[in-house]
């Protein structure tokens, strides 16, 4: 971000002031520039009437092994239904497994759907893109992910970006193919904001939304001196990239970065040790909170990836064998970790009344192989997992669809990734039939002609 206050002391070959020219860069990293991004929103098919809807997509990077969770196969072989047993829930007849307790208690605000399944190829960069999006990229155009088509379409809610994800998008799947978390052909003003920070860390604060030390607080004529200092530094560039900032936006964007609103939002010292240690002071379960401030503070759709990678941490992502997880790392690190944070999450909505209008909606790239592997694991397996959904509207209590005697395949009511997307926007009132600029200018509908919502979830 430009200094807009402080004095410039060395300078580029281009007479640029060198700390100057690296904030404005940092300043990029909020949805890659912020006047950019507050103009965008501008030209979206904004509909201020649907303005109290909002989503927390969980993302669980890895792929959790749907026999091992949520549609368990007590009576199938053991090489199928696996070391673990199954709980009764909160939810009448449901029946999930033993390593996820506290999911069990909640059960009756949960939705799951035990049929889905994509046709992609059975690698993560494939599951994020189509699980993501709604669809696989072909002929090089990247559909935008679901959160930056909501931001296209409504725009941001006072002085906050309309998507944020936390920590960070996730990286590289093996396949070194993009990860469906960006605008896509929206254009990179349509990237989300990511936090690129760890919020459990004692040290965890927002850079780019923490204005530099020498800018004070609040200065009767900044206003004044905003252009005298944009006048000074930009000169001597007024074609590169960087002049892109300065235009009508510039003040607004300015507002932004320095708005207490998102400064609050993104503030956890705010919350009690409790409520802290409530959501886990681990990683995951700082950005459930953190999802939860934002929403509560007017964020629209928040991604959380559960993990970043799959190869140098214990992930969803069973194979059994370095450098993956093992069945028993699942148990032991993964489950508690995840299953304390979540039902700490739907709590929290719920008993400050933000439940029914944020959905919560638990995805993953794919499953894993019915049967386990000669390593002790499973591999991955696109033809049939689970997913599921919380608040907004859903009814919980219920599963959707059911997989065959195995797991291997829907049984009943196959459920494709374009109608999860369709759901998620039908959630948050999006008339499915709206489109969005597509390549070349032609419009693009949200999601495939004949796709729509999962209407029993609702």
């Amino acid at each position: 971000m430009l200094n807009l206050e402080g004095v410039a002391t060395a300078r580029t070959c281009n007479g640029v002031n060198r700390r100057d020219f690296v904030q404005v860069g940092a300043l990029g990293t909020i949805g890659l520039g912020l006047p950019q991004w507050l103009r965008a929103a501008e030209q979206g098919l904004v509909d201020r009437s649907k303005d109290n809807k909002s989503c927390i997509l969980i993302f669980n990077l890895g792929a959790p092994s749907q026999l091992d969770t949520f549609d368990m196969k007590p009576h199938a072989p053991a090489e199928v239904r696996g070391p673990f047993r199954p709980i009764s829930t909160s939810a009448d007849g449901v029946q999930i497994s033993e390593i996820l307790p506290k999911h069990a208690e909640i059960a009756d605000k949960i939705a799951f759907v035990r049929s889905c399944f994509h046709r992609g190829a059975a690698v993560h960069d494939s599951g994020w893109q189509i699980m993501q999006t709604g669809r696989l990229f072909s002929g090089g155009i990247e559909t935008p992910h679901v959160g930056s088509a909501v931001w296209y379409l409504r725009g941001p809610r006072g002085d906050l970006p309309p998507h944020v994800v936390l920590p960070e998008t996730m990286g590289r799947g093996g396949g070194n193919s993009p990860n469906g978390q960006a605008g896509g052909f929206l254009g990179k003003a349509y990237d989300p904001f990511a936090l690129m920070a760890d919020p459990s860390q004692p040290s965890f604060r927002v850079p780019d939304l923490v204005p530099p030390e020498s800018l004070p607080v609040a200065r009767v004529n900044r206003r004044r001196k905003m252009r005298e200092a944009v006048e000074a530094s930009v000169r001597a560039f007024e074609t590169s990239e960087a002049t892109k900032l300065m235009d009508e936006h510039f003040e607004t964007a300015y507002r932004l970065m320095t708005s207490p609103q998102a400064r609050d939002a993104f503030d956890l010292s705010k919350e009690t040790s409790a409520v802290r240690e409530r959501y886990g002071m681990n990683r995951f379960g700082q950005c459930c909170l953190l999802a939860r401030r934002l929403v509560e503070a007017g964020v629209r759709f928040v991604t959380i990836n559960t993990f970043l990678t799959v190869f140098d941490e214990i992930t969803w992502d069973i194979h059994g064998s370095k450098p993956f997880t093992s069945i028993e790392g699942m148990r032991d690190v993964v489950a508690p970790m995840y299953d304390q944070a979540y039902s700490a999450l739907i709590t929290d909505l719920d008993q400050r009344g933000m439940l029914p209008d944020t959905l919560v909606a638990n995805l993953a790239e794919f499953g894993r192989t019915p049967k386990v592997n000669p390593a002790g694991g499973r591999d991955h397996w696109p033809q049939c997992f689970t997913v599921y959904f919380a608040g907004g509207g859903v009814r919980g209590g219920q599963v959707v669809g059911a997989s065959d005697p195995i797991g291997a395949v829907p049984d009943d009511r196959p459920v494709e990734p374009a109608e999860i997307i369709s759901t998620i926007l039908y959630g948050l009132g999006f008339k499915l039939t709206e489109h969005l600029p597509g390549p070349a200018g032609r419009p693009f509908p949200i999601v495939d002609s004949g796709f729509r919502e999962i209407s029993e979830l609702f």
